[in-house]
């Protein structure tokens, strides 16, 4: 298992690769890009489930936030895909105009809360360090 800064490291790459995919959307044509977002959403469900399945490795104290966190990070994709959902069933124009619009603004909150979530990894993963070192560094002095 990865360390922290390790971790930490890979949002570069998942960042890029997701990068890569939004720019090669805007070239595709209707059916590319269903099949893109089918992809990515079924790419989101799975990583979703790896985080599911980590918050079971946590310690106690930090399970509880963790669960927390999920549990309202799993209803709000949930009502997200559910009104996904709905508007693929939708036909008005004035409609479709509304929900694209709404899409665009959740992807721009969604790229927001994902760099305060980058912001908060990093200080987290520094904190981990330093708590690291200060417990080997009080181990040292005991031993």
């Amino acid at each position: 298992m990865a360390n922290a800064s390790e971790q930490f490291g890979q949002l570069q790459q998942k960042v890029d690769e997701g990068q890569q995919n939004v720019k090669a959307a805007a070239a595709e044509d209707k059916q590319q890009l269903k099949a893109r977002v089918e992809s990515a959403r079924q790419s989101a469900d799975e990583q979703a489930a790896k985080l599911k399945a980590s918050a079971q490795d946590t310690s106690a104290e930090a399970k509880g936030h963790v669960s927390d966190l999920h549990q309202k990070w799993s209803e709000h994709v949930a009502d997200v895909r559910q009104r996904i959902d709905q508007r693929q069933a939708e036909r008005d124009v004035r409609q479709a105009e509304r929900e694209a619009e709404w899409a665009e603004d959740y992807a721009f909150s969604a790229v927001d809360l994902a760099a305060a979530a980058i912001e908060e990894a990093e200080y987290a993963v520094l904190d981990a360090a330093l708590a690291r070192q200060e417990a080997d560094a009080l181990a040292g002095a005991s031993a």
